[in-house]
């Protein structure tokens, strides 16, 4: 098949719901917006190596690609509108190769497009002499000026986290060979967070109407708190006690306390991090009772530390208070050390 052929094949039939996907017949779509909408546009790329291994199943790619952009969306409090899909299929795959990864890719994006209610609406496709590469854009709408952002966080805020933490590092290490828990079913709900990524969109939609600051945890938790202190020009303490761990989880950190490091800094979890007014806990709960989804208060908002030898922006500290030093925050490219 060529690259026509291909596109009608396996990408055409996830933009039939789509009117202004046009078929994936015309140079681009034409989305229509309700009045008085903001777009909110990101685009995530996930490389083979990187973001996925090779003998990852195609359709958990389809997921992990649809679902990263999307957690991206739930963070900014945003309904989603559709995607588009840029690959980069190996050159060197044969036929049959690339044909059975397609139709398993597919299938995997038609679940994620089904559970998340979004649609493709256009995309590119080439072959390439480098890995497997995929990038999606996701746009979604949001009401005027109402999206959640990083910089709004405010000093006293509550510091709270949907979900648990470390499940997506934790999976990866499991399928590195690096970790052993003795117990299938529990490593196999690790290597399903890893692979298959559940971004809190119903969470963040209500979000967006009180909370003030908002990440989603792709780095690590570290991180991405980081980056909302760092954009809201604020510190923040929180405890490790609070933070909410998987039974798979506390079963890992029970046999090797040293993964508490891999637990707070190792990324892929996709859940969120946000800051809300402390008088908004009980609205807080219950939002998130209404959206099915587990939240955690983990610490506080704090002013930066402005003379003497400052702090880092996220101090982590144990039951008695005490600091707990961590050598890296999360996962950064191009870090030189």
């Amino acid at each position: 098949m060529d690259e026509f052929q291909l596109i009608a094949r396996y990408l055409k039939p996830l933009a039939a719901a789509e009117p202004g996907a046009l078929g994936l017949a015309d140079d681009a779509a034409v989305l229509g917006l309700p009045p008085g909408s903001d777009l909110v546009v990101t685009t995530d790329m996930l490389v083979e190596g990187v973001h996925f291994r090779s003998d990852d199943p195609p359709d958990s790619v389809g997921v992990k690609a649809l679902a990263v952009n999307l957690s991206d969306l739930a963070a900014m409090g945003a309904e989603p509108r559709a995607y588009v899909l840029a690959l980069a299929l190996p050159a060197a795959w044969p036929e049959i190769r690339r044909a059975d990864w397609l139709a398993a890719f597919t299938t995997g994006l038609a679940k994620g497009q089904e559970a998340f209610a979004i649609t493709l609406a256009g995309g590119d496709t080439v072959a390439t002499p480098g890995p497997l590469s995929i990038a999606i854009t996701a746009i979604g709408i949001s009401p005027a000026a109402g999206a959640m952002r990083r910089s709004a966080a405010r000093c006293d805020d509550d510091v709270w986290v949907s979900g648990t933490i470390g499940d997506g590092a934790l999976g990866l290490m499991l399928l590195d060979g690096t970790l052993h828990l003795d117990n299938a079913a529990l490593e196999q709900e690790l290597v399903d967070r890893y692979r298959r990524p559940r971004p809190r969109l119903a969470l963040g939609r209500h979000l967006v109407l009180r909370a003030h600051a908002c990440a989603d945890v792709s780095d690590g938790l570290v991180a991405d708190l980081g980056h909302i202190c760092e954009a809201s020009s604020k510190a923040a303490k929180i405890e490790r006690g609070c933070i909410p761990l998987s039974e798979a989880a506390r079963t890992a950190v029970a046999l090797r306390p040293e993964l508490w490091a891999s637990i707070l800094t190792g990324g892929d979890d996709y859940e969120l991090v946000f800051t809300a007014a402390a008088a908004d806990s009980a609205w807080i709960r219950e939002v998130a009772e209404g959206s099915a989804t587990a939240v955690s208060r983990i610490g506080k908002i704090t002013e930066a530390t402005t003379s003497g030898v400052p702090e880092p922006v996220v101090t982590l500290r144990d039951g008695d208070g005490h600091p707990i030093a961590l050598q890296a925050s999360g996962w950064r490219y191009f870090r030189s050390t």
